[in-house]
């Protein structure tokens, strides 16, 4: 039975959604604030967290962040009445895994729950997969990934140097970096559209003017790259997206 962390400070709302959950077959736990999801966190393991963004104390989007500077990596849907394609944005890059709006079809609402659980089983078996593209050998993903002077572990989000002066230094990676990452190396020296980034890595739709993926880009250059003004390896294809060179 999966458990969800139900993060909502309306009641009503709130012992709803836990009602229509329990029904569903999930083990659900409820609170009204921040502080006491990240109490939540501490004291027990969840499988999915529905989690509101505007919440008493500490908001929804620095609950998000805080739980991912952790590396936890518990599925995170967002729920709120703030509707601007500019807020579902904000809750993604905060580390959400979906945006939800107020109000919402409840019938909708337990189809990306599943959805996420679904992804979550998914990773653990396939190794922290990320994209749908690539094919391996008894359709396992490889848990780690080497080009350069790096090697990629996608399952503990860590990249490590394993040559020159500083063979041996270790990188943590967030989440989205690990799922760019992990969708370079199934398409090397192909062109990788920001489009597909969006689709693929933040699970937004493709049409949204955003620069969200060249921000990450960016820092991943200057994270991974000797020379990030000159980069060797993520390189930008002008109009389109950027390409991989192992």
């Amino acid at each position: 039975m999966s458990h969800i962390l139900v993060v909502e400070d309306e009641e009503h709302l709130a012992q709803g959604l836990a009602f229509n959950l329990r029904n569903a077959g999930y083990d659900v736990d409820v609170v009204e604030s921040g502080e006491e999801c990240l109490e939540a966190l501490e004291e027990s393991t969840f499988d999915l967290i529905l989690l509101d963004v505007m919440l008493p104390g500490i908001n929804g989007l620095d609950v998000c962040k805080a739980v991912r500077r952790e590396q936890r990596l518990e599925p995170i849907i967002m729920v709120s009445a703030k509707d601007r394609v500019e807020d579902a944005i904000a809750g993604i890059d905060a580390g959400a895994d979906d945006y939800v709006t107020k109000p919402f079809d409840l019938e909708m609402l337990l189809a990306k729950v599943r959805g996420s659980l679904r992804r979550q089983v998914w990773g653990r078996t396939y190794g922290n997969g990320l994209s749908n593209g690539g094919t391996y050998e008894n359709g396992r993903a490889p848990d780690t990934f080497d080009y350069g002077a790096w090697r990629i572990d996608f399952s503990t989000f860590r990249a490590e140097r394993t040559s020159g002066d500083r063979q041996g230094e270790q990188v943590e990676l967030s989440a989205k970096e690990v799922g760019i990452l992990k969708l370079f190396s199934e398409r090397p020296g192909e062109v990788v559209s920001r489009d597909t980034f969006l689709e693929e890595v933040w699970n937004l739709p493709a049409s949204l003017e955003t620069r969200t993926v060249d921000n990450f880009i960016h820092k991943l250059r200057q994270t991974l790259e000797d020379d990030p003004s000159n980069p060797r390896h993520i390189v930008s294809v002008r109009g389109v997206g950027y390409r991989f060179v192992p």
